[in-house]
């Protein structure tokens, strides 16, 4: 995957993320655009994302900007090379988790995300 790949989904990811205040129907509707546009970029960059050079950003670098946002980061790992050896293969974005309550009865109803997850796949 391309450094300049890896910044537009990690770029995009924070976007998402920054969305996250409104009622549920607006949240479910933004999560649904966003898979469904990953799932796009997935298939439309399935051959080259792999073939591609990964640039300057290691594995490390790349999960500890995901956690410095947030992020719950799971790695997906393929091969039996040590970490400092691996590339980002993919980016890609797991379930969000969030709670819409109002705190106070008559108040209005506030969107708190409780977790949000990323899954990391390397190749080793």
């Amino acid at each position: 995957m391309t450094m300049e790949r890896q910044r537009a989904m990690l770029l995009h990811i924070r976007s998402v993320a920054a969305i996250s205040k409104g009622t549920a129907v607006k949240n479910l509707l933004i999560s649904t655009m966003t898979v469904g546009a990953l799932a796009t970029a997935a298939i439309g960059f399935a051959g080259t994302a792999l073939a591609a050079p990964s640039g300057t950003s290691t594995v490390d670098s790349t999960m500890n900007a995901l956690k410095a946002d947030g992020y719950d980061v799971i790695l997906n790992r393929t091969g039996a090379a040590p970490l400092s050896q691996c590339t980002v293969a993919a980016v890609r974005l797991g379930q969000q988790i969030a709670r819409t309550d109002s705190g106070n009865p008559g108040d209005e109803l506030a969107t708190t995300v409780v977790s949000k997850t990323v899954y990391v796949d390397v190749a080793c």
